[in-house]
């Protein structure tokens, strides 16, 4: 068996969620302010993680993190981080996505990913 904890880097707090199902959920979060616009940074937690995946649980989980810190969905930046987990398998190789979304009855539905480069993610960060 090996190790995949997750490296706090990009995430300053666990955030619970309710996953498909309402099944208890976790996830690691960021909040950065960007100018006018707050980036959300959702990562991955993977074994520290009980319930469903922070894509799998995709527009609900937006609204929740946004309910639960007072963030209006319509000015965030929305980003899922899958973390290197210093695995060998590649599927676990660090990515990060940008997801954009629009709002339907405070809903935030149409989810498209667009993975970011190192560059972006810097810049967003």
């Amino acid at each position: 068996m090996f190790d995949m904890k997750v490296n706090d880097k990009y995430f300053d707090e666990i955030f619970d969620f309710a996953g498909q199902w309402e099944m208890p959920s976790k996830c690691g979060l960021k909040i950065v302010k960007r100018g006018d616009k707050t980036v959300v940074l959702a990562t991955e937690l993977y074994q520290d993680n009980p319930g469903s995946s922070i894509t799998y649980a995709g527009g609900s989980l937006i609204k929740q993190i946004c309910e639960a810190k007072k963030l209006d969905l319509r000015n965030i930046i929305y980003v899922e981080c899958n973390p290197d987990t210093n695995s060998k398998l590649s599927f676990y190789d660090e990515e990060m996505f940008r997801v954009d979304f629009e709002v339907e009855n405070e809903m935030p539905t149409n989810l498209k990913y667009t993975q970011l480069t190192k560059e972006e993610i810097e810049s967003i960060l």
